[in-house]
């Protein structure tokens, strides 16, 4: 999967990852609000009156993670949009993972819990691909938005409105990389708040953006307590 085919959820779960620790937290919500996103910018997944709502009980996307969380809002009663952020997130954020160890962005390390039951870790492959794709967010959040592209806004505006931390911490200044834990504050959330604003208008899904940021900013709250 070149960089520039990556979907939105997939983007989401890569810009999540610290590339000096290697580890990954709290991504599961904010891979789904992408895959929401993602449906609603392709058409397949309507607003009525702030229920996510199939368009067509049919059509595909060809996409995997894209199509499982189609066929589980079908097969599903209606819910609002924030309610689908976190409701069985794990599901889209566990074919996400799969998708990205498939394509060679993760690799699946084997071990065996208690010493008798199997299961894998995953690690991250492509810090290269991560770092720029976290650059290319701080660019979004600071610069010009006239070439900024809808899936690009979407993106930055859901990891801004999640609190993601590696938004907020570059490489320090003798450039060597530090971990980016802790290094979201009031000052960055709140230089931001506009901004996501701005960006969930070039998203194409401006209203669903919204309301999708806002159940972000909620879980990122209540993980706080």
């Amino acid at each position: 999967m070149p960089h520039g085919s990556l979907t939105l959820p997939a983007r989401l779960h890569l810009l999540a990852w610290d590339t000096v620790t290697g580890e990954i937290a709290g991504a599961a919500p904010l891979v789904r609000a992408g895959a929401l996103t993602e449906l609603a910018q392709r058409g397949l997944l309507l607003d009525d009156d702030g229920i996510a709502t199939p368009a067509d009980m049919d059509a595909l996307t060809d996409d995997p993670v894209l199509d499982g969380l189609l066929e589980l809002v079908r097969e599903s009663r209606p819910h609002r949009w924030r309610d689908w952020v976190t409701l069985h997130a794990r599901v889209t954020a566990d074919a996400v993972r799969q998708q990205l160890t498939a394509d060679g962005y993760l690799a699946a390390e084997r071990r065996r819990v208690l010493g008798v039951f199997p299961a894998a870790d995953h690690v991250l492959r492509r810090a290269d691909v991560v770092r720029a794709l976290q650059e290319e967010a701080r660019r979004t959040l600071a610069g010009p938005l006239t070439a900024v592209s809808a899936q690009e806004a979407a993106a930055t505006a859901l990891a801004a409105a999640a609190d993601l931390p590696t938004l907020a911490a570059p490489a320090d200044g003798d450039g060597r990389e530090e971990s980016y834990e802790g290094r979201v504050d009031q000052r960055f959330a709140e230089r931001v708040g506009g901004r996501v604003e701005e960006l969930a208008e070039r998203s194409g899904a401006a209203g669903i953006v919204r309301e999708l940021c806002a159940a972000l900013r909620a879980t990122a709250v209540a993980a706080e307590h």
